[in-house]
């Protein structure tokens, strides 16, 4: 049996917005249902926002998202999460870096680290922080 974790973000209004994005950093397909989609309309402004949505990479990425109806309540946090993207290659993750980085705060500089050999910190346009790495064999000596 076979289980996967996958990162599920909260927005108010920009679910939709996100998902394009991320879809564009990492590839795959969108997909999208919308409350009205659902049949749970409480506010008609509030239709075409996402009740449920995902990036699907063949890469293995994966993020869903949704949008949070404005009677619930909703408080986007601070440091409530971190996404980690590990790559096997330099060129893979700076290629998603310069990608993320698009509109975003950069919190830690990609460059070497003690632990991999790149390592950086941002918070994209969407208020959501990225951890960034390549993937290198730990070695605790």
């Amino acid at each position: 049996m076979t289980v996967n974790a996958v990162t599920h973000l909260n927005f108010r209004g920009d679910a939709r917005a996100a998902l394009t994005f991320y879809q564009s950093v990492f590839g795959g397909d969108v997909a999208v249902v919308t409350h009205k989609d659902v049949g749970n309309v409480q506010e008609p402004s509030e239709a075409d926002q996402v009740s449920w949505g995902q990036v699907a990479a063949d890469n293995g990425f994966r993020v869903m998202a949704y949008d949070v109806p404005s009677h619930l309540p909703w408080d986007q946090g601070e440091n409530a999460f971190f996404l980690s993207v590990r790559g096997d290659t330099a060129e893979e993750i700076t290629a998603y870096w310069k990608k993320l980085s698009e509109g975003a705060t950069v919190l830690q500089p990609l460059e070497p680290a003690q632990w991999a050999p790149l390592y950086g910190m941002l918070k994209d346009r969407f208020g959501v922080t990225w951890v960034l790495d390549v993937v290198s064999e730990y070695n605790a000596s």
